[in-house]
């Protein structure tokens, strides 16, 4: 190390407080504009993977956002639903493959997701431990939320009411856990899953009751006629589905008329997508169909345009921070001329004491640089897992 080099290094490390002050506010200076930049490169890389996994949705009409963001996250408010009907609708076009959703109930805080066994082979889904539903009743949990719950397979889960008075509501439903998921990391960590047969039983359009034609019913009857048995408010429903009560379980009215929240249409090809999509382009539907990734971007837009602002005050504040430290140089060598006149005095050469002063500035910038890129190493390498815990909490 050279004597300027060493004489700054050592004056520096001898005023730690003043250095430390300079060095973090050239660290913040390079550092944030950066570090913004790249964790909304991340946020946004996170944000539209699931959507662009997902070639079209379907739902009945109202916000996109909200409809994905159920749907593909599990968030917000349920939809209006529409009929199943649509995602037979969609199967029988022979254009797409239909996975239907019902997200409506909880268990917990975690949200229940009633579909088909076609939607784990769509989303990578394995089973970690156990196997995948196969009767009513039947739930395979998330990685987090089995890890959250305490539960495994051969464990019970009873779901939530949707109300804290719930008196025209169905009951809560005590289902079996069969399944516990692998990891993935994403929504599918958090929820639990079941038949989508069985979120219509949640949601009381399916029931299983005792044996009104067995002895000790009649209790129960108002009505007998033309073997139509009118029950009355007696009569015991199951909460919980068991191999011995499976087959008292039971639907009324057409099933085509039985809600889902959404459905998820997985086209054979591109022109299968826009002949699907041209079919739904009436202005006479009641529901619609889109691509999630579009309705993303256009949240993104939004926050990136509200990320110029965000950036645009920053260098305003980097500006000013500059500023300052450029300040806190000029007044230092305005308390240091003494020692500047001391060192010409004893023989120091122009040149040397300029590049004594020069490497102090050089350290410091060179110190704050470092440390900003550490800074953004550390974002790029932790920042995604740390979107993925923001997001998911």
């Amino acid at each position: 190390m050279s004597g300027p080099l060493y004489l700054a290094w050592r004056y520096l490390a001898h005023h730690r407080i003043k250095t430390g002050i300079l060095v973090a506010s050239i660290t913040l200076i390079a550092f944030l504009p950066i570090g913004l930049n790249v964790l909304v490169k991340q946020s946004a890389a996170e944000l539209t993977a699931r959507a662009a996994s997902t070639p079209l949705l379907i739902g009945a009409k109202g916000s996109r956002l909200e409809l994905t963001l159920n749907s593909l996250y599990f968030e917000t408010e349920p939809p209006e639903s529409m009929p199943y009907a649509e995602a037979n609708r969609i199967a029988a076009s022979g254009l797409a493959d239909a996975i239907p959703l019902q997200i409506r109930f909880r268990a917990r805080n975690h949200p229940i997701v009633g579909t088909t066994l076609e939607y784990f082979d769509f989303r990578g889904l394995r089973p970690a431990s156990g196997r995948a539903m196969a009767v009513l009743g039947e739930c395979v949990v998330g990685h987090r939320a089995a890890r959250d719950l305490g539960v495994a397979p051969g464990d019970t889960l009873v779901s939530s009411p949707e109300t804290i008075f719930d008196l025209a509501g169905s009951y809560p439903l005590e289902m079996k856990v069969v399944g516990v998921l692998a990891p993935v990391h994403g929504p599918d960590d958090d929820a639990i899953f079941v038949d989508i047969r069985t979120a219509w039983i949640l949601q009381g359009l399916g029931h299983g009751h005792q044996d009104l034609s067995a002895r000790g019913a009649e209790a129960t009857v108002l009505s007998r006629e033309e073997g139509r048995v009118t029950a009355n408010a007696a009569v015991v429903e199951y909460n919980v589905i068991t191999t011995e009560n499976l087959e008292s379980f039971h639907f009324h009215g057409d099933v085509d008329d039985y809600p889902v929240t959404a459905v998820i249409a997985v086209p054979h090809n591109a022109r299968s997508r826009a002949l699907l999509m041209g079919r739904y382009g009436g202005t006479d539907q009641t529901v619609q169909i889109f691509r999630p990734d579009q309705v993303m971007a256009d949240l993104l837009g939004t926050i990136l345009s509200i990320q110029q602002y965000v950036v645009a005050a920053m260098l305003g504040v980097s500006v000013a921070t500059l500023a300052m430290a450029t300040l806190v140089f000029w007044l230092s060598l305005r308390l240091r001329r003494r020692e500047i006149e001391t060192l010409f005095k004893i023989g120091g050469a122009r040149s040397s004491v300029s590049a004594l002063l020069a490497s102090e500035v050089a350290l410091v910038l060179l110190l704050g640089l470092t440390l900003a890129g550490g800074l953004t190493l550390i974002v790029q390498r932790f920042g995604a897992a740390a979107i993925r815990a923001v997001l998911l909490t």
